[in-house]
C-alpha cells in the first residue's frame, strides 16, 4: 500500500472539516488555508469526496463543504481506498489470496503480502477521521484518549 499526494491531501481536508464539523459548510478556500493544501487540487479532491457522498457541498454565499456524517463514523480506510486504491502492497486482498492458493513456489511471499495487506486493513478501518482530527500526534493517540468511538489504534494494532 502507498499513500499517494492526493490520498495524503485528501486525508489533511479530512482533518480540517472533521476539526470544523457542526459549524456548516466549509468554503475550499478555508480549508486549503486550514491545511495548507494547494486550492486547485483540492478542489478535485473535494468533488471525488462528495461523488463517493464522504462530503456534501453546499451551494450559495455561505456555501462550501462539509462532512455527510459524523468524523467517528468514516473510518481512514474508506478514504484511501477511495483516492489510491486497495490496501494491498500488490493487487487486492482477494488477487493475494488467490495467488496464494495457485502460486506453490512463491506462497509463502505471498502470504507476508496478505499479513501486511491485514495489519494495515485493521488499523485503517478501526481509526476515524475523528480520531486523527482529535490528535496531533501518533504518540497522543496512543496516550490518551481522542475524538473516535473507535479506540485507539495503536491498542487496537496490538490487540489491547
Amino acid at each position: 500500500m502507498k499513500i499517494s499526494q492526493k490520498g495524503l491531501y485528501a486525508l489533511q481536508a479530512m482533518m480540517t472539516l472533521a476539526r470544523r464539523h457542526g459549524e456548516g459548510a466549509i468554503k475550499i478556500r478555508d480549508i486549503a488555508a486550514d491545511s495548507n493544501l494547494p486550492e486547485k487540487f483540492l478542489e478535485l479532491i473535494l468533488l471525488e469526496l462528495k461523488n463517493a457522498r464522504i462530503v456534501d457541498s453546499v451551494r450559495g454565499a455561505h456555501g462550501g463543504y462539509r462532512l455527510r456524517r459524523d468524523p467517528a463514523e468514516i473510518p481512514l480506510s474508506d478514504i484511501i481506498r477511495l483516492i489510491d486504491g486497495p490496501l494491498a502492497p500488490m493487487g487486492d486482498a482477494e488477487q493475494l489470496r488467490g495467488l496464494i492458493a495457485n502460486d506453490a513456489d512463491h506462497r509463502a511471499l505471498f502470504e507476508v503480502f496478505l499479513a501486511v495487506r491485514d495489519a494495515a486493513a485493521k488499523i485503517l478501518e478501526h481509526t476515524t477521521v475523528a480520531d486523527i482530527a482529535g490528535a496531533r500526534t501518533a504518540s497522543a493517540m496512543g496516550k490518551k484518549g481522542h475524538g473516535g468511538k473507535r479506540g485507539s489504534p495503536a491498542k487496537k494494532a496490538s490487540g489491547t
